[in-house]
């Protein structure tokens, strides 16, 4: 859901560079604003929403907009149902299903539906005769197959289906009746010979694939027959986008479909296409094209778009039927004009139904969005009556419109309610159908199929004609399912972290001297040097040298000094940025004065002798950790002079200090100079260029020229090796021609890629494209890299990937001249692999439980000092899972060096504590373990400057002892975590997947896997970044934005590297289920259909996949997060308002008044409630929505207001998480030998059988044994009385 782009976090906390990078070509549209805003205002004063006309129509770009981008890499060949084990089968029988999209056949009234990714049938002629219905099998197998329809000739069947690669695509197959279609007959029925043929060899076939025997011809034709797909053929061929809901055109010869396009944005927008249905004996789908269809209706560009923008459009027509042989009938969200929004208000309508004349290009409006929407619409076998759904109040209603006299009439309230509120691919309502006379409707509601009897009026418009009555049926469940990708130890984080010193494994900054002999960098806050090839390196001297609690940052040669002077930025809480100069071959540091207050980075000198220099910084305004109240104003590149000869004092002086106006991005760019101090190369994620500081006239700002030398089309990074141009050549060239670009060196899709600069013109992007990659292209990484810099010379090239120091030197690449040139898909990296070098870097700090006992041994010369006992407590270990067994009076637990030493219940005098020890008498209070939050967001570790972390701050104060990032960044991510960990601030521990595995198109985080090599490239990138504590990864609709086969790829990579899989899919329910099926790990957020049923509850509960539900954000209704804002508060929240930034709090205010039916969470809780007895494990996750840490209590709230106890709602907190991530052998109980991470609570808080709620009255917040006030971040032990930390000044 939250995609973790960002999409949907407050502007106020999100930069301009995040926002630039994440999504370029949707911010080119944000002028529209204004358009949008004043339109608004318009149709303010009308109670209904219409499809505006916009210049561009549904027509007029379907010649001139080329999908030509994406995929960047076609899959390999895969099979979904054979290339990955799914060994385990659950069989089950159900009266009742979740979401069941049906249609009827025209003739017999046979009902076709589809069920957890199942096709079944019910026989027309019993269907309505009020008895039990055995619902046969259609379809079965691996593949996920829905959306059933009928022919009109009513002798083939299309649906869809994943089958094969991977991609929702569309089938088409024979339809012989209920009957002859049932692939599992009793000894009893007829079958087909060569079913029951099948149905024998059945157990040994599925034993041979469980042995990872492959498939003969044979053996794959009788697995086909079992599946009922034997005979079934594509209608269409998508390798990348993905197709839904087909409906054959009246003349049988064509379906219209739902295609869907992502954008930058994982949330697809619809179109009409239009296919051509083959023969099913001619067995033609291998001859289909990828990709080929028509596309008949499009989405529309809102006024201001270009052709350029078309793909950013998130909203669309989708839901199509056919209104005789050339007219369409479809839904479309009205209440977005191109960005999906989350969290609409259905009652004020959000959905619009629209016809549309292929032939005339006639469009209109056929119902109104208010009130309450219109959806799903379905069509009376003569084209007179329009059923759709739609929001009344508290009821969803299948409402009747007659076309011919524009009447509507209500048909019948009991529905269940939409999902208009939220993207759908799988419907806003499952599919329904009239019966063969349209005396009748067939729908799907709470469970059940229903009978609407229909009749005419005395005006001959069909309104219901009786009571609605239930269709009941028994289906027979045969799942088969991967083992659940889980560990019970992934990690022994009680090694790690009682240790002396933990590992740096994450390093960003890299810059190399002149030569390629040295480089330097920053592991976690400590700047490194290291002679490249050597293995011991050298700490940079600094005038703090406390093993990284004092942040260093954006360090650079001084060019000229043979590498020996380093200059880098120092943070401080209060001082915000001063420079350093360290010399390595005296061994000390010295301050830079002259620095106004300011946010300061990428400091640069001249290549200039002596002793005076020029040097060039950039100036950075507000940002999210830091506040925007202090030294705000005058960002950008600064020059100034600076005397390298150190003062008297020891120190070196700058002056002259100016603002020079440039294109600079001053929080992402690199600077170096070129040509002594008068040209100023600048390299950003996807341009270089130069600034000619002395040679050409400025502008009327004051600018001066910029010469591009590089730009990169898709580029995270760019950095490009200059040579100077002859004299002739600068001759010729003028200003642009001082240098020209030897190589550039660029990142793409996380790969390290270089090309000559012979081999692209200027203007051309350099690109890693297959058939659009730029000329001679090379690929430099096996799995990935980060943090490219050239040595001055242009001879060398290094990058990191974790702790590993990659370089090359460039001329080497002639020796794979052969390899590169004729690999047009990986670039020659076969041979190129053997040319790189690397080195291993091991830099270590301290960790927390090692400054413990230093500090206690500092406070106490007792060997009992590092002993902190609480004692009189009552005590809930949460180790056995019984409340009985868990539940301890009078109890007393031991900690010794931020381990729990003993638990045990102690009643008198029976207990004496060690002389030394430190006590906490907690007078009968509860202490619990420490709360995980298992699906947390923040935005802190993409600061640019390494400031202390409230949101830190804000965690740990509420009880959070241990977060899981579920989306953050492969490398800032875990520098962000070795900040924390080596004493910089406070916080809790940090668990996080790195970069979300992304199927949509954003060139930052898309996921380019398309066999087994990459897909352990993948995961590689993360662990290396993250060492021993990176045990997890997550995929964001993989199902089909890019294809299941490498969801399934990565899933089989992850068993070998003990990595844990946490996906989402988006809102798409299918998606959801598959990913269940497939074995993952957990599922991020609720079900996108929020009440489910036994066909869903017993699978997702006996599958063995965890669920963090998030109803902070919860699907199918109005967020969480929202009853939060109007239950509490929270500007004027005195704890909140200690910790936070006022700015964000005072934003969180909710007017609207939402009846408790709007919050669709209360159902999802209910339903996760209902699977706990089962087996399910539900963790709590408040997805960093604000405000932090009180919505983490909330969410505990909402998860046990659907049933559960106080004592279950405690576990999903603690030892759920635990267990699910593989580390409930180092957290998430009191249990001896575990890491002390433990709340306490004053007495008369009563946690079991109080208000849940009651989790916020925290007294005392440990972790690892530390223990601070709750209220104030006080320290209470070792260092009782300490101040809280001092923080940046974000507040007024």
């Amino acid at each position: 859901m939250k995609e973790k782009v960002d999409i949907y976090r407050p502007n106020v906390l999100v930069s301009n560079t995040e926002r630039k990078r994440r999504a370029r070509s949707i911010l080119s549209s944000l002028v529209l604003l204004t358009v949008a805003a004043t339109f608004s205002l318009f149709f303010s004063n009308y109670p209904f929403l219409r499809d505006w006309t916009y210049p561009f129509g549904h027509q007029g770009v379907l010649e001139e907009w080329k999908d030509d981008i994406w995929p960047i890499r076609e899959q390999t060949p895969w099979d979904i149902s054979t290339d990955f084990p799914h060994p385990r089968v659950l069989e089950y029988e159900v009266n009742e299903g979740t979401w069941l999209r049906l249609d009827v056949h025209p003739t017999t009234g046979d009902i076709v539906f589809d069920m957890i990714g199942d096709l079944y049938c019910i026989e027309g002629q019993k269907a309505l005769q009020g008895t039990v219905n055995t619902a046969h099998p259609v379809t079965l197998g691996v593949p996920y197959d829905s959306d059933p329809h009928f022919s009109p000739s009513s002798n083939r069947l299309v649906f869809r289906s994943d089958a094969g690669l991977g991609v929702d695509n569309i089938w088409v197959m024979d339809w012989l009746g209920c009957k002859q279609m049932n692939l599992r007959p009793s000894d009893t029925e007829s079958a087909a010979p060569a079913l029951r043929s099948a149905l024998l060899s059945k157990a040994e076939d599925e034993n041979l694939l469980r042995s990872g025997v492959p498939e003969t011809a044979e053996r794959k034709y009788n697995r086909l027959l079992r599946e009922g797909r034997a005979g079934a053929s594509m209608v269409t061929n998508e390798t990348y986008r993905y197709v839904t809901d087909a409906r054959f055109n009246p003349s049988g010869e064509k379906i219209i479909a739902t295609k869907w396009y992502t954008s930058e944005r994982s949330l697809g927008g619809g179109e009409g296409w239009e296919y051509t249905v083959p023969s099913v004996a001619s067995n033609k789908h291998h001859d289909i094209k990828a990709g080929s269809g028509k596309r008949v209706v499009g989405r529309t560009l809102p006024r201001g778009w270009t052709i350029s923008q078309y793909g950013d459009q998130q909203v669309g027509p989708e839901q199509f039927i056919w209104n005789g042989e050339d007219s369409l009938i479809y839904s479309k969200n009205v209440r977005d004009e191109f960005e999906f929004l989350y969290s609409k208000d259905v009652h004020q309508g959000i959905y619009a139904l629209f016809s549309f004349n292929i032939t005339t290009g006639k469009m209109d409006t056929l119902v109104d969005a208010s009130p309450g929407g219109a959806s799903r619409p379905e069509l009376s076998h003569d084209r007179r009556t329009l059923a759709f759904v739609r929001r009344v109040r508290d009821h969803e209603v299948l409402v009747l419109k007659d076309l011919e006299t524009g009447s509507l009439s209500y048909a019948w309230d009991g529905l269940t309610f939409d999902l208009s509120t939220i993207s759908a691919p799988m419907g806003t309502y499952p599919s329904f159908s009239f019966t063969p006379n349209s005396e009748g409707i067939i729908i799907w509601a709470a469970g059940k199929i229903h009978h609407i009897p229909l009749a005419f009026n005395n005006q001959r418009e069909r309104v219901r004609s009786g009571p609605v009555s239930k269709i009941e049926f028994i289906a027979h469940i045969e799942k088969h399912i991967a083992e659940t990708l889980w560990e019970e130890k992934v990690v022994d984080l009680v090694g790690i972290e009682t240790q002396e010193r933990q590992r740096v494994h994450a390093i960003r900054d890299l810059r190399a001297d002149e030569t390629g002999n040295k480089v330097v960098f920053r592991a976690g806050n400590i700047p490194v040097v290291q002679v490249v090839g050597k293995s011991d390196y050298t700490k940079v001297p600094t005038l703090h040298y406390d093993d990284g609690q004092t942040p260093y940052y954006s360090p650079s040669f001084i060019p000229g000094t043979d590498g020996n002077l380093i200059i880098m930025s120092r943070w401080s809480d209060l001082h915000f940025t001063s420079f350093e100069v360290s010399d390595l071959s005296k061994g000390i540091s010295y301050e830079v004065e002259g620095l106004p207050l300011g946010r300061y980075r990428s400091a640069a000198m001249c290549r200039c002798k002596g002793w005076k220099r020029t040097i060039a910084f950039l100036k950075t305004g507000g940002d999210y950790l830091t506040g925007n109240v202090i030294a705000t104003a005058g960002t950008g590149l600064y020059l100034g002079d600076i005397n390298l000869e150190p003062s008297p004092s020891q120190k070196l002086l700058v002056s002259n200090l100016r603002l020079v106006p440039s294109d600079i991005d001053p929080q992402s760019a690199k600077l170096e100079f070129v040509d002594k101090n008068q040209k100023l190369l600048v390299q950003q994620s996807d341009r270089a260029f130069i600034v000619d500081l002395v040679g050409g006239p400025v502008d009327i700002e004051g600018k001066p020229p910029h010469y591009t030398m590089a730009t990169g089309k898709m580029s995270t990074e760019i950095a490009v090796a200059p040579r100077p141009r002859s004299a002739l050549q600068k001759l010729l060239y003028g200003g642009e021609g001082q240098f020209a670009v030897e190589y550039v060196a660029f990142v793409d899709f996380f790969h390290v890629y270089v090309a000559a600069g012979k081999s692209f013109k200027q203007g051309e992007d350099v690109w890693s494209k297959p058939g659009n990659a730029t000329a001679g292209l090379a690929r430099l990484s096996l799995d990935g890299g980060h943090d490219i810099a050239w040595s001055s010379d242009g001879k060398k090239l290094f990058w990191f990937l974790g702790p590993y120091l990659h370089s090359l030197e460039i001329s080497k690449l002639e020796k794979c001249s052969s390899a590169i040139k004729h690999d047009s898909n990986t670039f020659g990296i076969s041979c190129v692999k053997s040319l790189v070098q690397y080195q291993e870097i091991v830099v270590e700090h301290p960790t927390d439980i090692a400054r413990l006992k230093e500090q206690t041994q500092a406070l106490s010369s007792s060997v009992n000092s590092d002993i902190l006992i609480v004692f009189n407590a009552t005590l809930v270990t949460m180790e056995t899972g019984s409340l009985d067994e868990d539940l301890l009076h009078d109890a007393v637990l031991v900690i010794r060096g931020g381990v729990i030493e003993a638990v045990f219940s102690a009643t008198g005098d029976s207990f004496v504590a060690p002389e030394g020890a430190t006590l906490i008498n907690a007078n009968g209070g509860f202490v619990i373990p420490g709360f995980i939050d298992a699906h947390a967001h923040w935005n802190g570790f993409s600061n640019p400057h390494p400031a202390k972390s409230w949101e830190m701050q804000v965690f740990l104060a509420y009880g959070i002892t241990t977060m899981h990032n579920p989306s953050s960044d492969n490398v800032n991510g875990f520098v962000e975590r070795s900040r924390l960990e080596s004493g910089q601030f406070l916080g809790p521990r940090i668990l996080h997947t790195g970069n979300v595995i992304y199927g949509a198109g954003a060139p930052d985080i898309h996921a380019d896997v398309v066999d087994m090599n990459d897909a352990y490239s993948t995961l590689i990138r993360i662990k290396a970044e993250g060492g021993p504590i990176s045990t997890s990864y997550k995929n964001l609709q993989l199902a089909n934005s890019v294809s299941s086969a490498t969801r399934q790829r990565l899933l089989l990579a992850g068993r070998n590297l003990s990595m844990l899989c946490v996906p989402e899919g988006g809102m798409n329910y299918d998606w959801d289920l598959a990913y269940i099926m497939d074995g993952m790990t957990t599922l991020e957020h609720s079900l996108p259909v929020p009440t489910q049923y036994d066909d869903v509850l017993t699978l997702f509960a006996l599958s063995g996949t965890a669920n963090t539900p998030t109803h902070l954000v919860n699907y199918g209704g109005a967020f969480g997060e929202q009853f939060i804002w109007a239950a509490e508060d929270i500007p004027n929240n005195s704890k909140l308002r200690r910790f936070s930034r006022h700015d964000v709090l005072e934003g969180l205010t909710e007017s609207t008044a939402r009846p408790k039916l709007s919050y669709q969470l209360f159902n999802t809780s209910a339903s996760n409630a209902k699977m706990v007895p089962l087996g399910l494990k539900t963790l709590i996750g408040a997805h960093g929505e604000f405000p932090l840490g009180l919505n983490y209590h909330y969410e505990i709230f909402f998860t046990q207001q659907g049933g559960l106890s106080n004592y279950e709602a405690l576990q999903a907190a603690t030892s759920w998480a635990a267990k699910v991530f593989g580390i409930f052998d180092s957290l998430g109980s009191l249990t001896p030998g575990k890491l002390a991470d433990f709340l306490i609570y004053p007495p008369g808080v009563d946690l079991l059988n109080g208000s849940i709620k009651e989790t916020l009255q925290l007294k005392y917040v440990a972790r690892g044994g530390r223990v601070w006030v709750a209220e104030t971040l006080e320290e209470f032990f070792p260092r009782k009385g300490k101040d809280p930390q001092q923080m940046p000044p974000f507040n007024p």
